[in-house]
């Protein structure tokens, strides 16, 4: 028996990773012979978490990966798309029997990413352009670090700091020291020339400076201690230690450029979040992000079934018929019938595109997947324009 308990790939193709209820319903759809019933089923985020207005699509790479072979068609978004509230993000249409047990996996797997591109991505718009470097694998469980990795990474995150994860998204790893490099050598000073001695000259010499002592103590001792070659000092005070973190960024910074190293990159970690980021960016180079975005709030995405046959039907709170989403470059979107063809936006006359496209036909991959480099791309993007408009609604625009 395995002695890590997480599902192998084959496990989650198979199906096996699933509630109950839904072999139970594939054992009553067998012996009532219901192997043809034809659906769309739909996902959907019909709220956000509190004060979100957007949120930022992921995991569509996973979710063509554990459908690939299905007989099963699959609309969806780009990997990255920033969407609203009760818009469709994915569509999957073929008999139900067919990939019906497969909800749990989808939705696992689209509700988990979306949450950390989500939350990587309202930290990248706090952050503006400075540094923003995932250091949050600890925080999860080391068989999903490279998905958390990737997501944080697509979500506007510039750099991991996990060797695997930097791996499979094709980047190189990103790192400072632990506190126990510096405890191990039981004085600051050794362990930073030590490091500066060891490390190859790529790898930028950021000293870790909170282990004992006051903050702008230990950073002022690794400028005198590295000269010229101290790229950047990090502080990751604890916030039983920290009183106002701004004020001794500010003491910091004052203390490096009144010394002469004003070129002394400052970055700060250590439970870093949102409101931290808009409090200390006018200060600080740069930030590691931990904890916020490996546990973000969870982005609340659903999955019904919206026409049997071609006959459109739903739940109650659900809007029945398979839909399309238009968007302008306003950033407006129009929510209408699948079938239903957009050429202007209603609300500012401008041209607008569908974004849920055709990603899989029975089972096949008729488009490309973007790699997590080209996804991110695609966030920053959207984030810029968001930045300019002034209000942004939380909700499409319906067209009957």
């Amino acid at each position: 028996m395995p002695k890590l308990y997480v599902a192998s790939e084959l496990d989650i193709k198979k199906g096996k990773v699933t509630d109950v209820y839904f072999e139970r319903a594939a054992e009553v759809i067998r012996k009532s012979k219901l192997y043809d019933a034809s659906v769309a089923m739909e996902a959907h985020a019909y709220s956000l978490p509190a004060g979100y207005e957007w949120a930022a699509l992921g995991g569509i790479e996973e979710i063509a990966h554990i459908l690939e072979g299905k007989p099963v068609d699959v609309y969806a978004m780009e990997e990255g798309t920033i969407f609203r509230m009760m818009e469709p993000i994915i569509r999957l249409e073929g008999n139900y029997a067919s990939f019906g047990q497969m909800e749990s996996a989808v939705l696992g797997i689209l509700r988990h990413s979306t949450s950390i591109v989500t939350k990587a991505a309202r930290c990248r718009l706090a952050a503006g352009d400075k540094t923003l470097l995932f250091f949050g694998i600890r925080c999860a469980h080391p068989a999903i670090a490279p998905m958390v990795d990737r997501s944080a990474f697509i979500g506007g995150c510039d750099a991991v700091s996990s060797v695997l994860g930097a791996e499979m998204i094709n980047e190189k790893p990103v790192g400072t020291m632990p506190h126990s490099l510096i405890v191990l050598f039981g004085d600051q000073v050794r362990a930073w020339r030590a490091f500066d001695e060891a490390m190859p000259a790529e790898v930028p010499r950021i000293a870790l400076c909170d282990t004992w002592y006051d903050e702008r103590v230990e950073v002022m001792m690794a400028a005198n201690a590295l000269g010229k070659r101290l790229y950047g000092v990090r502080l990751d005070t604890p916030s039983s230690r920290r009183g106002n973190m701004r004020k001794i960024a500010l003491e910091v910074r004052w203390a490096l450029d009144m010394a002469g190293y004003k070129n002394v990159k400052l970055f700060v970690s250590g439970g870093i979040d949102e409101s931290d980021i808009m409090n200390l960016k006018d200060i600080v180079d740069g930030f590691g992000v931990g904890t916020c975005i490996a546990f973000p709030p969870s982005v609340d995405i659903a999955l019904d079934i919206v026409e049997l046959g071609d006959k459109p039907v739903s739940k109650k709170g659900k809007l029945p018929g398979k839909k399309q989403v238009y968007r302008c470059n306003g950033l407006h979107d129009i929510v209408t019938s699948h079938d239903r063809i957009v050429d202007r936006c209603p609300l500012c006359g401008g041209s607008v595109e569908p974004l849920l496209k055709p990603l899989m036909i029975q089972g096949r991959l008729v488009r490309d997947i973007p790699s997590a480099k080209e996804s991110r791309k695609i966030v920053l993007e959207q984030l810029e324009r968001i930045s300019t408009i002034k209000e942004f609604r939380s909700e499409p625009y319906f067209l009957y």
